[in-house]
């Protein structure tokens, strides 16, 4: 019982220990990324795109704006 409570609290441990390094700062290519998924994002509203028409936009839409 005492080592299935310490598995329990090490898996806890670890798991947190994961998370607090997922917080880090996005770097500059993600933030473009984000910037760019924004702007198409925004076109696709404009345009009232649904389903498969705002998902062909999108792909497009990125590929036309590499990083």
């Amino acid at each position: 019982m005492k080592a299935l409570i310490a598995l329990v609290t090490l898996a806890f441990a670890t798991g947190g220990a994961f998370a607090a390094e997922e917080k880090k700062a996005p770097s500059a290519a993600q933030k473009a990324q984000q910037e760019r998924m924004s702007a198409c994002n925004a076109q696709a509203k404009e345009k009232n795109l649904k389903g498969n028409e705002r998902k062909q936009f999108m792909s497009e839409c990125l590929k036309a704006n590499p990083t």
